[in-house]
């Protein structure tokens, strides 16, 4: 087996992770992203790493893709033209949406810029009924003339989305295939092979962003297969998709709505892998880089999932976005990383959404950059060390973010630049407080019962503050924290999501259909590993419904044993049913008469066996002053001011390693500022365990 390798693009910064099996050796290493063309960032990256360690592009046998391609167009509304097919009578669905206000007594509470205008939403005359019988026959004349119709207004994406196709997807496939004939060059998203979901709504919003970004990610993702291919590199490329697994790239060109939130579904796998280092199951993810934050929960020791999220919410209120209606990872994103620029607004400093970026960047990367950032603020407070920023390839200029503050936000407030500066640094962690509360008190979770793990860039650096403000008792921070999603990405197996939509109520009669159901399911995830070279002997698959009582609106997701069921077994599907319901609302009595209601029936492939372990590290003699590489002023509040500071070299700590905060450990990609009241340990791999007081 040859080099496995691990990219991850943000929005500032391109990182990772290359890996020889053989030896268990890692390479990392961080680039500042290319956003014109992210391949670029990729292809130069990947160069350095295989000078730095002697090896050959030729050697690489698998690269592992983590990408935000597919959420920044959609952010940024950069897709192309892209059209929208519907039954005849329906062209307002993504238009009306739910009709809730996610804000009450807000009038002027505005929502998400449609993707398709409604002038570019087509009806053709078809019905189906919920049964899946045709009403209504296709008006194939009619879809005839809406192709040429799509071609003459320039279209180049569209989706298909029918009333009831999750039902029967007849119409929707021939609509399709007459569009391939009269409009060969269209690129088509088919809502039955998307998301075969009911709910008309979400399932429309699903394909339609399929198609907005289908272009888009196709495009650069074959341009970068062919560069890798260009340099030698023994491919398959393959990609994080948002469930946690990987995919082939043919599967996210068809799919590409499966990678919308990619790169930090990474992250968070990585982070559920320290939980024997936090001493918990319950973890707190929280990854931080040059333009967003990304939280999310880890329960038992493994993520949260959840099969409908939202894209470009506003102020993460919940319905303010585009519904989105996919497994993925539950987390949430806020616009605050190391780029995310300071101002001053109605009498205070706010910080973000906008970010530098990599392009300009912060001001004191002298790249072009004239407005503070947060990065400007952790180098003035002495948290980053100007000289040994990326292990020292990047001179950060201290000066020049001491005057961009000044300038944008203590002159205006009539402060002290360093008051300025702590502001900029204080408001952005509790930013991602209150995003980290979304995710745990507002879920009925306690956070001071959950370790957090901060890793990215910027994570390392604010990760104490946040777990003090959350109240959480203890912090890891990882081992190779600045390019850990990187990491993360070799952790991934290929895996796949199959769902369908059957409403029937959880009785005996139900079982003999439950089990025809699962073995179609099967029939197709094989085929589709078969299809990514997975072996049949790796192929796992583990079943999940979405239940409700009969009555109620919405499900909850409820993991299932493994199928075929016996009669016997009913009461074993009802109990799961009650379990998961216990779960999320409360231990009550339920009634046995009470009838229960299965709507969306998952299965969940899994290709099993690809493990990734770190070498441990050896204790060395002389204790933790073999570390200490010098001393610097730091600024503190617990100290009113800059107090002189103990600045530890991570790749001198030995395990046991034992020391108190104020400290600083800087390693190549980040920097841990570990504030005064708390002591860290040094474990067997590496990581660093800090517990406050």
């Amino acid at each position: 087996m040859g080099l496995r390798v691990g990219v991850d693009i943000g929005g500032t910064f391109t990182d990772f992770a290359v890996l020889d099996p053989e030896t268990g050796h890692f390479e990392i290493g961080k680039v500042l992203s290319t956003p014109a063309d992210p391949a670029e960032a990729v292809i130069e990256g990947l160069k350095a790493r295989m000078a730095q360690s002697g090896r050959q592009m030729g050697e690489i046998s698998e690269v592992v893709h983590a990408t935000t391609i597919a959420t920044n167009t959609v952010i940024q509304r950069k897709g192309p033209t892209t059209a929208l097919i519907t039954t005849k009578g329906f062209r307002d669905v993504i238009l009306i949406g739910r009709q809730k206000r996610y804000e009450l007594y807000d009038n002027m509470a505005g929502r998400p810029l449609p993707l398709v205008p409604r002038d570019f939403v087509f009806e053709i005359e078809e019905r189906m009924l919920f049964t899946g019988v045709v009403q209504t026959a296709l008006d194939e004349a009619g879809a005839r003339l809406v192709a040429r119709q799509l071609v003459e207004r320039g279209v180049v994406a569209v989706a298909i989305c029918f009333l009831h196709s999750y039902a029967n997807p007849a119409h929707e496939r021939r609509v399709a295939e007459i569009l391939r004939e009269e409009a060969p060059e269209l690129m088509v998203s088919v809502s039955s092979e998307v998301s075969p979901l009911y709910r008309e709504f979400e399932r429309t919003s699903t394909t339609v962003m399929n198609a907005y970004v289908m272009p888009g990610v196709a495009s650069y993702v074959e341009r970068l297969d062919r560069q890798l291919r260009a340099l030698g590199a023994l491919v398959p490329m393959l990609i994080m998709q948002s469930n946690g697994g990987v995919a082939t790239a043919d599967t996210v060109k068809r799919f590409p709505i499966r990678i919308i939130e990619s790169g930090p579904a990474a992250g968070v796998l990585t982070a559920a892998r320290f939980a024997p280092a936090a001493g918990t199951d319950n973890l707190i993810s929280f990854d931080m880089g040059g333009t967003t934050a990304k939280l999310c929960l880890v329960e038992g020791g493994k993520p949260l999932l959840t099969s409908q999220f939202e894209v470009d919410m506003t102020h993460l209120k919940k319905g303010s976005g585009l519904p989105v209606s996919i497994p993925a990872v539950d987390l949430i994103e806020i616009g605050s990383g190391g780029g995310s620029i300071a101002k001053v607004e109605l009498g205070a400093i706010a910080v973000g959404p906008e970010s530098a970026g990599s392009v300009p960047g912060p001001t004191c990367y002298g790249r072009g950059g004239n407005r503070p950032t947060v990065t400007d603020a952790d180098l003035v407070l002495g948290y980053l060390n100007p000289d040994y920023f990326l292990g020292g390839e990047m001179k950060l200029d201290a000066e020049a973010a001491l005057t961009a503050i000044e300038a944008d936000v203590a002159v205006p407030l009539g402060i002290d630049v360093m008051q300025a500066a702590w502001g900029i640094h204080e408001i952005v962690t509790a930013q991602m407080a209150q995003a980290a509360r979304a995710v745990t008190i507002n879920c009925g979770k306690d956070p001071r019962l959950f370790a957090l793990v901060p890793f990215g860039g910027a994570g390392p650096v604010h990760g104490t503050r946040l777990a003090r403000m959350l109240g959480c008792p203890k912090v890891v921070f990882p081992r190779a924290a600045g390019v850990e999603s990187a990491v993360g990405l070799l952790m991934a197996e290929t895996s796949l999501d199959l769902a369908r939509t059957q409403v029937m109520n959880l009785d005996d009669d139900a079982l003999a259909e439950i089990n025809t159901l699962y073995a179609d399911l099967e029939v197709q995830a094989r085929r589709q590993l078969d299809e990514a070279g997975v072996p049949r002997e790796r192929q796992s698959f583990s079943a999940s419904c979405d239940m409700r009582f009969a009555g109620q609106g919405f499900e909850i997701a409820v993991d299932l044993p493994a199928y075929p069921y016996a009669p016997g077994d009913l009461e074993t599907l009802r109990g799961a049913f009650h379990a998961a319901y216990a779960k999320s609302y409360g231990a009550r009595t339920f009634d046995p008469d009470w009838t229960i209601v299965a709507v969306h029936w998952r299965l969940r492939a899994i290709a099993v066996g690809k493990t990734l372990t770190m070498d441990e590290l050896p204790k060395q003699a002389g204790g933790v002053e073999r570390a200490r590489r010098s001393q610097r002023q730091v600024w503190f509040p617990e100290t009113d001011g800059f107090t002189l500071c103990d600045v530890y070299d991570r790749y001198r700590l030995s395990a046991g390693d034992v020391f108190a905060g104020p400290a600083i450990v800087e390693e190549r990609e980040s920097t841990i500022v570990l504030p005064p009241g708390c002591e860290t340990t040094v474990d067997s791999h590496g990581n660093l365990i800090t517990t406050l007081a």
